[in-house]
């Protein structure tokens, strides 16, 4: 693995994972809303970690613009297929997930994201811009990058979605975040450029927060029941 994609995975890793951490002593000695303390922070946190991220490929980011040919066209293009390819592979692996393997759906993961985001708004920066970005460039560029040099693309593809998954805390969705993860891989792969799984990745979690904040809680609760019992039916009628 290239020095600078493992300065990526240990800055994302340290950054989020241990850094993260110093949020429980800020919100214990400030008067703050904890929820805005820990927004803020995360803000804080990501920024600088993208930061450091863009600073390692540094080299690869001259690269591009120096280029005279810089592909645009096949970039747009293959960013707006991207958008409907991702959506497709999320609402084909979760009702695989719903009706055969009997997963209920919704995700406690993104329902945590957002009750963060209707509470500090401020928040969707993280959800829409910086965590797909900083997830790309670590889990696409540098995690699959460096095992597909070393295996076939699917092997390669599972293993980041794995990783992926974890860091996500979501092993019930396991399906959804590798099918989601494969065509990132397949993004990148084909076009050379970390920027188209980048934009499909931001389309996917825009949508999904907009849909998300354009439903009442309550609401989304009774679609996920209603989901349910129309499995039961269809179990049934099996």
């Amino acid at each position: 693995m290239p020095r600078k994609y493992l300065s990526i995975i240990l800055a994302y890793f340290f950054m989020t994972q241990v850094v993260a951490l110093l949020i429980i002593p800020l919100q214990k000695t400030t008067d703050i809303d904890p929820t805005y303390v820990m927004t803020y922070w995360n803000i804080f946190i990501f920024t600088v970690t993208l930061s450091l991220c863009l600073y390692y490929i540094r080299d690869e980011i001259r690269e591009f613009f120096q280029l005279k040919d810089k592909q645009i066209g096949t970039i747009v293009m293959w960013s707006v297929i991207g958008v409907f390819l991702v959506f497709i592979a999320q609402y084909a692996s979760i009702v695989i997930e719903t009706f055969l393997l009997g997963i209920q759906p919704g995700s406690e993961n993104t329902m945590r994201l957002m009750d963060t985001a209707r509470q500090a708004p401020a928040f969707l920066l993280i959800i829409t811009l910086l965590g797909p970005i900083l997830e790309e460039l670590v889990f696409r560029k540098a995690i699959f990058g460096s095992l597909y040099r070393k295996m076939n693309f699917f092997f390669a593809g599972i293993l980041s979605g794995l990783i992926f998954a974890a860091l996500h805390d979501d092993f019930a969705h396991l399906l959804t975040y590798t099918a989601i993860g494969l065509v990132f891989a397949f993004l990148y792969v084909e076009t050379k450029r970390i920027i188209v799984p980048i934009i499909a990745h931001i389309a996917l979690n825009t949508v999904a927060a907009v849909a998300q904040l354009s439903t009442d809680p309550e609401d989304i609760e009774q679609i996920l029941d209603q989901f349910d019992q129309l499995q039961m039916i269809l179990i049934g009628g099996f």
